[in-house]
């Protein structure tokens, strides 16, 4: 489990495309110190298995599935990437729980500069908007973030200097894609929800 307090922004150094998956080479100093082979690392939000390990940089395969759902397709070599490692038991929670399991990809459409913050407006897929709400958690590029307004099909976060800084959302444009992870916690309420509802009406209809 991550928390989004990303560690550092780390580099693709190299990309090879395979038949059905893909496979990264990633320079991150920190996130690999100590690494071991079958260590779990967030890239862009996306939880990874590390092969190898040599240095500072590991590397890890990307299956077709996570290609599909994830904008880790899009990465190059140079690309500059979110890393961070998996939260330890006894750790701060600094974020909210994030599970690296990406829900979809949004569209930063535009970015209105402040003094001292940023606010950025993200396009947001039909299938996710009944997990976003005002105020609420969701997971930009691995990023912990707070929903400053959801609309119908999109919404804003805010972004404070160090964000800017240390995170690849200083530098994503109009058009660029970015990886979303809604509150886990928001999915599971509406299955036991629907369950229940449906549960309810199994009973009803029996009992006519």
């Amino acid at each position: 489990m991550f928390t989004g307090i990303v560690e550092e922004l780390g580099e693709i150094t190299a990309v090879e495309n395979l038949d059905d998956a893909s496979r990264f080479r990633v320079r991150g100093p920190v996130v690999t110190e100590g690494a071991k082979h079958g260590d779990s690392i967030a890239v862009n939000g996306v939880c990874l298995t590390v092969v190898e390990h040599d240095g500072d940089t590991f590397t890890a395969d990307v299956m077709a599935e996570t290609l599909k759902r994830s904008s880790l397709g899009a990465l190059t070599t140079g690309s500059r990437v979110n890393l961070e490692r998996p939260m330890v038991a006894d750790g701060r929670f600094g974020g909210h729980i994030v599970q690296g399991h990406v829900d979809g990809t949004g569209t930063v459409v535009e970015r209105t500069p402040s003094e001292h913050w940023e606010i950025v407006k993200v396009s947001l897929p039909a299938t996710l908007t009944r997990y976003v709400v005002e105020k609420g958690s969701i997971t930009v590029d691995g990023v912990s973030l707070t929903v400053v307004e959801a609309g119908p099909d999109f919404f804003t976060i805010s972004l404070i200097p160090t964000t800017l800084a240390l995170t690849t959302l200083g530098h994503k444009q109009p058009g660029d894609p970015v990886n979303l992870e809604v509150d886990v916690i928001a999915k599971y309420v509406e299955r036991m929800l629907d369950d229940q509802l449906g549960t309810q009406l199994g009973t009803q209809e029996a009992g006519r």
